[in-house]
């Protein structure tokens, strides 16, 4: 326990130290890094700057997808060589940069045109482009929306979500053996479970106990008027 000394003694927070630590948090979540960026990460120094890193991965996968350089076979792994080659050594950055909160929306459009030129390459259907697509977003929409409310995603679903970087190794891999469509359909599924079942088991859980809250609030409310009329007699009583 602090006695008041002790919190006297005790520094108070930057306010502006804060911020930046929440701004850089939300950030990062939002990047959605997956186990491999977080095991490289460390090993890679100060890294790129993420947003023209990330914006050059962009255009560069663009130019490949419109060139009509994708093909059947291993070369379906050149836009997963580019994510990982320039965004993947943006992750130690802090996120802290003027524009650096331009790095999350660059990397999911990277990711997803990515995800949508190597399938349509490789012949898969589309609808399950899209279904895998749309897993992938309402994951995104799921930790913005939690973020700006406070409330944090456990780190676990990161790892178990894989990450943008493994989902396109796992993807390209995929494509390059002439296997795409087992390989979105089993990933496609895995996310959906993974995502929906803890998105909803979090906001229940979060639910139960506002509501719990609630009703102990109200409870005391309710109890105020008659421990006040009590303490009331008593003090008559002693008088």
């Amino acid at each position: 326990m602090i006695t008041a000394p002790q919190a006297m003694a005790t520094p108070t927070p930057d306010p502006d130290e804060e911020r930046r630590r929440i701004q850089t948090a939300r950030l990062l979540a939002y990047r959605d890094d997956g186990p491999l960026t977080h095991l490289l990460a460390p090993r890679l120094g100060r890294g790129l700057l993420p947003v023209p890193a990330t914006l050059a991965a962009l255009l560069a996968v663009t130019a490949v997808a419109v060139t009509g350089l994708l093909q059947p076979g291993p070369i379906l792994l050149v836009p997963v060589a580019i994510c990982l080659l320039l965004i993947l050594p943006t992750a130690p950055r802090n996120h802290l940069g003027r524009f650096d909160w331009l790095t999350p929306p660059l990397l999911r459009a990277t990711e997803f045109l990515a995800i949508i030129a190597i399938g349509l390459a490789a012949d898969a259907p589309k609808w399950l482009l899209f279904v895998l697509v749309y897993v992938v977003g309402y994951h995104t929409y799921d930790t913005v929306y939690r973020t700006r409310q406070s409330i944090w995603p456990p780190a676990w679903v990161f790892h178990a979500g894989l990450g943008w970087e493994v989902r396109l190794l796992i993807i390209g891999v995929g494509a390059a053996l002439g296997i795409v469509t087992p390989v979105l359909a089993v990933l496609t599924a895995y996310l959906f479970v993974l995502f929906a079942v803890e998105s909803v088991t979090s906001w229940v859980r979060l639910d139960k106990a506002s509501a719990q809250a609630g009703a102990d609030a109200e409870q005391d409310l309710e109890a105020s008027p008659e421990d006040a009329l009590e303490q009331a007699t008593g003090e008559a009583e002693k008088g």
